[in-house]
């Protein structure tokens, strides 16, 4: 190989791994991405709260839920609830990203948890305490009962 065609290999690969190490910086490393779950629904003490959204992630039952300008981590598999600081949460076109060190250790104080399928959603149902406000999550199943998503 002559000299030329060597530095300009050399250099168009070393611009490629540039280009591809800030690809990777772009993806904040230790932030999971949390995806919009379309059609889901939410309702607090049983009306739609005027702004809300629900993100999945790729562990069943594990959904991250805007309510107003509160952020909550909802674990339906263990029924836990986690209260997340909101300017931890970085929006990503309709997704977010969440590191997993922003999860608080100890969960929110819940009551009540009842999850049931009822056809084409699978509902999930808690209190905020003892006697505080309940919330629901819609979240919408296949015809076999899988999440949709």
């Amino acid at each position: 190989m002559n000299r030329p065609a060597f530095i300009a290999s050399f250099w168009l690969g070393a611009v490629a791994v540039l280009f591809l190490s800030c690809g990777m910086a772009a993806q904040q490393p230790g932030k999971r991405e949390w995806t919009a779950v379309p059609f889901a629904i939410v309702r607090y003490n049983d009306e739609a709260p005027k702004s809300w959204n629900v993100y999945h992630a790729e562990k069943k039952g594990l959904y991250l839920v805007r309510l107003w300008k509160r952020v909550l981590l909802v674990d339906t598999e263990d029924q836990n609830a986690y209260e997340i600081d909101p300017q931890k949460v970085v929006a990503k076109g309709e997704n977010v990203l969440l590191a997993s060190e922003d999860i608080p250790n100890d969960s929110i104080e819940t009551s009540e948890w009842k999850s049931r399928n009822a056809g084409p959603v699978i509902r999930h149902r808690f209190r905020f305490g003892k006697t505080g406000n309940f919330m629901e999550l819609q979240i919408p199943v296949l015809p076999n009962g899988k999440p949709a998503y």
